[in-house]
């Protein structure tokens, strides 16, 4: 028996060496993490392995098959096998180009010769016969690469299996791959963010892409997607009924039917009384679309999502937000990040002719005061009475941004939350209830727990981390889209808003038109003060996120520095 074999630990599956040998934090962010990223290049490569191509042009037969080892502690799935000269050859299909060594001849990568060697000796321990010979076939330029299978081979695979086991008791993510070329065709990318670290790490500028002087070639390359790849399903009609057909889910209204492909969707969002069959959320679920409801009057209710337990990343998270100096530091950054955007908001929309920087000018001086205060504040109280002082002088200024024609219905008579009591209150709860629910299903994909914050206290079924990420966002997703859309007059106080006594709701019209303009602003793109790329909000919200867990992940001092200009 082996001294790999374990009645405790789970076997590695072979695919994970390949990985390993690739990049170790792609290794633990898949195998300890559990996080797994499909993109492009990994569909491709399923796309190769289902069809049966020929081996070569001698070998037109394939033969493929699980494999497992006890002693050696490893499971896989063989491409290939085929008898050769009266011997077992292990064959392993690549889609890209091969390595290529100083004369030119085919040489394997590093990390597909140690997958290769892994089934080579899993299938000699499978049939009892020697397997002296591993091949690695790379389609794109229809070469094949021959490994022996000696003792070199096998001890180049026990170190890859003590390495794997290792960083599997680690709880500590490994550091960013040192050549940044390995990390362009990376599924994780978007999740490991390398390029944010290796700016931190090299404390470099960021390149201003405005800038002529600039040299390109010496940009970081830029691996998160800047824009949406899915969009988001609102349904809106009470009596939707939303069920699955094929790969598509299907909408049913009193208006006609309604089909989608689950491709096209990252979130299903259920305003009011929809429903949803089981046959669609197990279908959102296995597809990773998360499922949230909204009552009618929009406030967050609750959230489906499918992310895995992803156990070591809520570890850190505790582990992290239970230390005093953790939570002020975060809680200081986030205040000082939503202040300073209420402060600018109000500065940039109450200058220029006909504004009324008069009418708020008590209200930014006492902004300014308090935001002079926060790097001073030595507790989490202290933060959160200045966060409060600014806020209310903030919602106090906030109408001086209005225009002079508006009707008066649509203006706000101070700040009313639960319930609003007017139309311009209405817009903003509605607003920030669609801001709560996509940083909810945002924190859950990353795979933090929304319930562990740092700000908030957890007084009430909100969770506090969806509370602290979304004050980041307040300004630039919610308050400027309502008073763009309030002063381009794209309301009808009468058609959108149903007004009672204590209380203002919105129509079905008025919903539709506010899940449009919150879209439409997910839609519009912000260059991110720290990384320099311009990216879509809906973007910026999940990249924020990624950089929050960062602060605890090996690279701090990332997470809200969004600011407004």
């Amino acid at each position: 028996m082996s001294e790999y074999s374990t009645m405790t630990e789970p076997p590695l599956r072979i695919m994970s060496l390949h990985a390993l040998l690739y990049c170790e934090r792609l290794f633990y962010l898949e195998e300890v993490e559990e996080i797994r990223v499909a993109n492009t290049a990994v569909y491709a490569g399923r796309r190769l392995h289902n069809e049966r191509l020929p081996l070569d042009d001698e070998t037109p037969e394939m033969r493929s098959f699980e494999v497992g080892s006890e002693s050696w502690g490893l499971i896989g799935k063989v491409d290939a096998v085929r008898r050769r000269d009266g011997a077992w050859v292990a064959y392993e299909h690549k889609r890209g180009r091969c390595r290529r060594g100083e004369a030119g001849e085919v040489l394997a990568w590093p990390s597909d010769r140690i997958q290769a060697v892994a089934y080579a000796v899993l299938i000699e321990e499978e049939l009892g016969e020697a397997v002296r010979e591993a091949r690695v076939r790379y389609h794109a330029e229809n070469v094949t690469a021959i490994l022996p299978v000696d003792d070199a081979a096998r001890a180049d695979l026990r170190t890859a299996i003590s390495r794997a086991r290792e960083l599997r008791q680690s709880t500590i993510r490994p550091a960013v791959h040192p050549n940044e070329h390995v990390c362009i065709r990376c599924s994780l990318a978007p999740v490991c963010l390398p390029e944010e670290e290796r700016l931190v790490a090299l404390d470099a500028p960021v390149p201003d892409p405005q800038d002529a002087t600039s040299d390109p070639e010496k940009s970081p390359p830029r691996l998160f997607p800047s824009n949406r790849e899915r969009h988001t399903l609102h349904v809106t009609t009470h009596k939707a009924y939303i069920s699955r057909s094929s790969e598509s889910l299907v909408v049913k209204t009193d208006e006609g039917d309604q089909r989608v492909p689950i491709e096209q969707i990252d979130a299903i969002v259920i305003h009011g009384y929809g429903q949803i069959t089981t046959q669609a959320i197990q279908l959102c679920t296995a597809r990773n679309v998360a499922v949230q409801w909204i009552t009618a009057g929009g406030r967050f209710s609750a959230g489906l999502s499918a992310s895995p337990g992803r156990v070591q990343q809520r570890i850190r998270q505790y582990q992290a937000l239970t230390k005093p100096e953790v939570r002020l530091e975060l809680t200081r950054r986030t205040v000082q990040a939503k202040v300073e955007s209420q402060l600018r908001y109000l500065l940039r929309g109450t200058r220029g002719p006909g504004a009324s920087r008069d009418a708020a000018q008590l209200s930014i001086d006492r902004l300014r005061d308090s935001l002079s205060k926060i790097p001073a504040a030595e507790s989490l109280d202290s933060l959160r009475g200045l966060e409060g002082i600014a806020a209310k002088s903030y919602f106090e200024a906030l109408p001086s941004l209005l225009i002079d024609s508006l009707p008066e219905s649509m203006r706000p008579t101070g700040r009313s939350k639960h319930p609003p009591r007017d139309r311009f209150n209405c817009l903003l709860s509605f607003g920030y209830g669609q801001l709560f629910a996509l940083v909810h299903r945002t924190l859950l994909e990353v795979g933090l727990e929304p319930a562990f914050g740092y700000f908030h206290q957890p007084r009430t079924a909100s969770p506090p981390l969806v509370s602290d990420v979304m004050e980041i966002f307040r300004v630039p997703l919610v308050d400027m889209s309502i008073v763009a859309s309030v002063n381009r007059k794209q309301w009808n106080p009468d058609e959108d808003f149903a007004v009672t006594q204590n209380s203002v709701w919105l129509t079905d019209s008025g919903r539709k038109k506010a899940i449009s303009i919150f879209e439409q602003r997910l839609g519009e793109s912000y260059k991110h003060p720290f990384t320099g790329q311009s990216l879509a909000y809906s973007r910026m919200v999940e990249l924020e996120v990624r950089l929050l867990e960062k602060e605890w992940s090996g690279a701090p001092g990332l997470f809200a520095q969004l600011r407004m200009r």
